[in-house]
């Protein structure tokens, strides 16, 4: 596999196109931190580290539906960054996610965050993917 984000990113839109409730995916720390900031950022309801039985990590996430619209949090996933072109932004030409509504994640010096924790930390790095 060339790119583990981009098929991180697949199972989970695919999941939420099928109304599924959870999402197992194989896990790394760079999934996982995105992970966290989709939890921060209301679009997943939990998610659980762990190991299979053969040892290696895996990511369940619980996916947040809407109670009475059954509408999914995740309305759009897609990947910015990957491998065949790379993505980077300075801290000043962050790019915005439909004007403000969605975010990109960035991973920067500082870690992986949000486009507007990274204009307010004055970083730029790596736009890895955009949520709305």
């Amino acid at each position: 596999m060339t790119d583990p984000i981009a098929d991180f990113l697949t199972r989970i839109r695919n999941a939420v196109k099928a109304n599924h409730k959870v999402v197992e995916a194989p896990g790394s720390k760079i999934k996982q931190e995105i992970t966290k900031i989709l939890l921060d950022q209301g679009y997943i309801l939990a998610y659980k580290f762990e190991q299979n039985e053969k040892g290696h990590p895996v990511i369940r996430i619980a996916l947040k539906y809407h109670p009475q619209t059954k509408s999914n949090a995740i309305q759009g996933l897609k990947r910015a960054s990957r491998p065949g072109l790379r993505k980077y932004a300075g801290a000043d030409e962050m790019p915005r996610v439909l004007n403000g509504l969605g975010i990109a994640i960035v991973s920067t010096s500082k870690g992986v965050m949000t486009d507007k924790k990274a204009r307010q930390e004055n970083v730029g790095g790596e736009v890895l993917c955009y949520v709305y």
